[in-house]
């Protein structure tokens, strides 16, 4: 990998990190403020929630591998 491919990665896992972190305050919000009675917003949020996660963890690997590469070459 060269360094515009990692830092391609790096703005990746940025956007991902962002994403996670705002679906995260948006279920907190729900637990604080909107339960018991929004209950029924528990599962998608808590789906996509979960979904940004998994995003963010792939982000994250796929930038530390590249990086573990290219100190590898160097």
């Amino acid at each position: 990998m060269n360094e515009n491919e990692i830092k391609t990665l790096e703005k990746q896992l940025r956007r991902a990190r962002r994403i996670a972190g705002e679906q995260a305050m948006e279920l907190h919000d729900l637990v604080e403020d909107g339960l018991p009675a929004a209950y029924a917003r528990l599962p998608e949020l808590s789906a996509s929630t979960y979904a940004a996660c998994e995003d963010w963890d792939k982000a994250r690997k796929a930038l530390e591998q590249a990086q573990q590469a290219e100190e590898s070459t160097a």
